[in-house]
């Protein structure tokens, strides 16, 4: 008996020391797998660039690896999230990532990378979300995710891959969103892709995608999004995707599709937004997309489509925009149109309908863009257009309207624009235009204005402060040119020719340098010109560095005021150093803030620029503010924003140490000698323009307080050795902990100067918008913003508005060293200069926000290199950028 509990005991002892044993190596494995991930984890951070000093805890000694920024783990305390979006990295990621075995979720959203992706992230079998869109990765992307079988979403979108897309996707099956928008890949969809049976959203476009949209796509019946526009695929439109009873939003805009428009999209019913814009597709629009009641937005623009539009299309009641510009289409305008209640956008343009507008058009809905123009419609203008109190945009010239101008216009007050030129209207111009207090532009060119009263001028048109464009030429207006007139605050064009004015012309304001077409056919006026004189600044540099008693100076400046060096991170040189390069043989440049030498230090700096301010006795005695704003910038940390290293001062001087941009400024790789050139080919420019509104949209919209700039121009942007953009002089910069703040006097530099500043000393973010939009029409043009090409007074901004007014092709305007004849590098480029018109906006709210820009500018990324093969290409018909973005309708 005893014998028998002795064993039962033994054997108990044993089972208990091997699961102690099995628990101590489970333990012991764990412990191990820690240590791996730990050693991959600062292996990671030694292949990244953290300007910004990010991951500063990222180091042995500092608490559990599982409290690391952007880190959490499970509960063996494996990493299983790497969350490094949005912190300004760059360099490249490290194969250890590999090592991170039980990594389930990755993001490097919105970073600097530049390099390619590791091929070694197909290890990473756990993963469920990557996310490294918001960069610029190169190279293909790599193989092996589809391996993960738990992938659900991936997104790389706006980088710069190439390739092919990675057919090892279909593998991943349990897929839900891939998005891979924004790159430069090529060749066909992968026929893989039909695996993927779960897939919700499915975005590809914005690359050089080729081939035919596959019908396999017709078997994914779970997407809801998709998005596939702006590639280069041919033929027609599946008709398979009309199975897809689940889809919301179909984008297959800007690209080579034909055929017609299939019937089968008719039956998605779930279907909220239809693009297919910018194609070839003919034929006649289906009927049948008149059953999807759920459509908001039809965009069907750009296309060679015919016949009439289909009253059943005016009978989506959810429909906001109907877009059909720019087509063949023909007969009356659907007069259920105006039944409408949430209409906000028709576009109808270059067209070819006949017939009256519905006559309860706007009445029944919050209408905003009304835009007929070049058709062949008449009749009277509806008198509802504005009921709701939201139009904005009225577009009706190039047809055959009659009747008077409806009064009730004259009581819209949010109305922007109004383009009635070319038609039959007659009577007077309503006096109340004059009090609508966001009016910018008024053409009311070839009509017949007269009335049974000869119409006049109405005098409160004077008082405008917004109107910037007044055409009333070929009419047959009476009476005398208000003498106010040409002291309207905002007005930049007047054109009253061809009419039956009488009297003398004001010689204020605008008429003082008025162009003399812009009166003539008019026998009774009195021609009185005035001579206008434009005042500039006159900037009185000290010159006194470049003579031979600069040696002397400093070193008598520096007996009497001892230098104090301030640094804003480690340094290889000493005041010394700095102090021993200001000489007249090391000058680099010279500006409005100071004077720029070269200086050689040890390394690893090399070389810097070594910036001396000129200082004035009120400078030296408001010092304190200098160093506040200064201590500041050496703050500032962003990929596109001139690194300040340090400064020198003593109680009379202050020298900028910046890092050294070996390919010297914008405005000499633009404008300089030949040999100095440097920006051959539009991809180039595109991504100048990139970075610098990234720097920008850094200051404005990430910086406590606000920052803003000030002296954006060609010549304060640098280049470093890759040709990436750095905003530099910041001596005219300030800091906006508040809104609309005052300062002293006119600051920047002429051509880039934004208008309001002729009436106001008050600064925001959109003084610098404006002057970004003259460097976008630098890079696009090639010329200087004050050529003398461009005629007296007149800088480029007007000259690009002249060309819109007399309705010049804009591709005459862009630079032909790197448009040439390329219809596909013009289109590109056509749709910068539409994002440079906006930023360029004579009133400032009306300028887009650095934010906007940013996404404005990643839609119009360019889709391949900047050059044609063998010089030619097919002709591509102009291209809008958004169907429903301000953009439109623009030009």
């Amino acid at each position: 008996m005893e014998s028998t509990k002795l064993l039962f005991f033994l054997q108990y002892c044993f089972i208990g020391y091997c699961y102690l044993a099995i628990v101590a190596l489970g333990v012991q494995h764990n412990v191990v797998e820690v240590e791996v991930e730990v050693s991959a984890l600062l292996a990671i951070k030694s292949s990244l660039v953290d300007s910004s000093n990010q991951l500063a805890d990222w180091r042995l000694g500092s608490g559990s690896h599982c409290n690391w920024t952007g880190l959490s783990c499970n509960a063996k305390g494996l990493v299983e999230r790497l969350d490094l979006s949005n912190m300004n990295l760059s360099g490249s990621i490290s194969d250890h990532i590999q090592h991170l075995r039980s990594l389930s979720f990755f993001s490097v959203f919105n970073n600097g990378f530049t390099s390619a992706l590791p091929e070694s992230l197909g290890n990473l079998t756990s993963l469920r979300t990557a996310d490294f869109s918001m960069n610029n990765f190169i190279g293909k992307f790599p193989a092996g995710l589809g391996m993960a079988p738990g992938l659900t979403l991936l997104n790389a979108s706006s980088n710069n891959f190439s390739g092919l897309l990675p057919a090892d996707l279909g593998n991943a099956t349990l897929l839900q969103s891939l998005d891979f928008r924004g790159s430069f890949f090529q060749g066909p969809i992968p026929g893989s892709f039909r695996n993927l049976q779960k897939l919700k959203f499915l975005g590809l476009s914005g690359n050089n995608l080729t081939g035919n949209v596959p019908k396999e796509i017709g078997q994914l019946t779970s997407l809801e999004t998709i998005i596939l526009g702006y590639n280069e695929f041919e033929g027609e439109i599946p008709a398979e995707i009309g199975n897809l009873t689940n889809l919301q939003y179909l984008d297959l805009a800007v690209g080579s599709l034909s055929g017609q428009i299939p019937a089968e999209l008719g039956k998605l019913k779930m279907l909220t937004t239809l693009f297919l814009y910018g194609n070839n597709f003919t034929g006649k629009i289906p009927p049948e997309l008149g059953s999807i009641q759920s459509l908001t937005m039809l965009d069907l623009s750009d296309n060679q489509i015919s016949g009439e539009l289909p009253a059943e299309i005016a009978e989506l009641e959810n429909l906001e925009l109907l877009n059909v510009m720019r087509n063949q289409l023909t007969g009356p305008v659907p007069s259920q149109l105006g039944n409408l209640t949430k209409l906000q956008v028709l576009e109808l343009w270059k067209n070819s309908f006949t017939g009256s507008l519905p006559t309860n058009l706007g009445q029944n809905s919050p209408l905003q863009w009304l835009d007929v123009s070049s058709n062949s419609l008449s009749g009277e203008i509806p008198f509802g257009l504005c009921d709701s109190g939201n139009l904005t945009k009225l577009i009706l010239f190039n047809n055959s309207f009659s009747g008077s101008i409806p009064m009730s216009l004259t009581t819209c007050k949010s109305l922007v624009r109004v383009r009635m030129h070319n038609n039959h209207l007659s009577g007077a111009i309503p006096v109340g235009f004059g009090t609508l207090p966001q009016l910018q532009r008024l053409e009311l060119a070839q009509n017949n204005l007269t009335g049974q009263i000869p119409g006049e001028i109405p005098h409160a048109i004077a008082t405008m402060r917004t109107l910037s464009i007044l055409d009333l030429s070929n009419n047959s207006l009476t009476g005398h040119i208000p003498p106010t007139l040409g002291s309207s605050p905002a007005l930049e064009m007047i054109n009253v020719s061809h009419n039956q004015l009488q009297g003398p012309v004001p010689s204020n304001g605008l008429f003082a340098s008025i162009n003399p077409s812009d009166l003539v056919g008019n026998p009774g006026l009195i021609l009185f010109l005035g001579i206008a004189f434009f005042a500039g600044r006159w900037v009185y540099k000290r010159w006194y560095l470049c003579n031979s008693f600069v040696d002397d100076y400093f070193n008598k400046s520096s007996k009497e005021w001892p230098w104090t060096l301030v640094a804003f991170q480690r340094l290889s040189f000493t005041s010394n150093d700095i102090l021993a390069s200001i000489k007249e043989s090391n000058i680099v440049g010279m500006g409005g803030s100071g004077i720029v030498y070269k200086a050689e230090v040890h390394r690893p700096h090399g070389v810097v620029a070594v910036k001396k301010l000129w200082r004035t006795e009120p400078d030296i005695e408001n010092g304190d503010d200098l160093f506040g704003e200064v201590s500041l910038l050496g703050r500032l940390r962003h990929r596109n924003i001139v690194r300040l290293l340090g400064y020198l001062h003593n109680q009379k001087d202050v020298v900028m140490i910046y890092e050294y941009m070996p390919n010297g400024n914008l405005g000499t790789a633009l404008h300089g000698k030949e040999d100095e050139r440097l920006l051959v080919d539009w991809v180039s420019r595109y991504n100048i323009a990139f970075g610098v509104a990234q720097g920008l949209h850094y200051l404005h919209h990430d910086c406590r307080p606000q920052i803003i700039h000030r002296d954006i121009k060609s010549n304060n942007i640098l280049l470093n050795a890759n040709l990436e953009a750095r905003i530099a002089d910041f001596g005219l910069a300030r800091t906006m902990a508040h809104k609309n703040e005052t300062v002293s006097m006119v600051a920047g530099s002429y051509g880039y100067i934004a208008p309001e500043y002729g009436y106001t000393l008050k600064v925001d973010e959109k003084s610098d918008i404006y002057s970004f939009g003259v460097v976008l029409l630098e890079l696009l043009t090639g010329k200087v913003p004050l050529d003398p090409a461009f005629g007296e007074s007149v800088d480029i901004v007007e000259w690009i508005r002249t060309k819109m007014r007399n309705n010049k092709p804009l591709e005459e305007a862009l630079d032909s060293s790197i448009a040439g004849q390329c219809k596909l590098v013009q289109e590109e480029m056509l749709l910068v200069l539409r994002i440079a018109i906006l930023c360029t906006a004579k009133l400032p709210k009306e300028r887009p926000s650095m934010r906007d820009v940013i996404t404005m500018l990643g839609e119009a990324k360019p889709r391949r290199k900047s050059i044609c093969q063998n010089g030619t290409h097919n002709s591509v018909k102009d291209k809008p950028v958004f169907s429903s973005s301000p953009v439109i309708g623009l030009l």
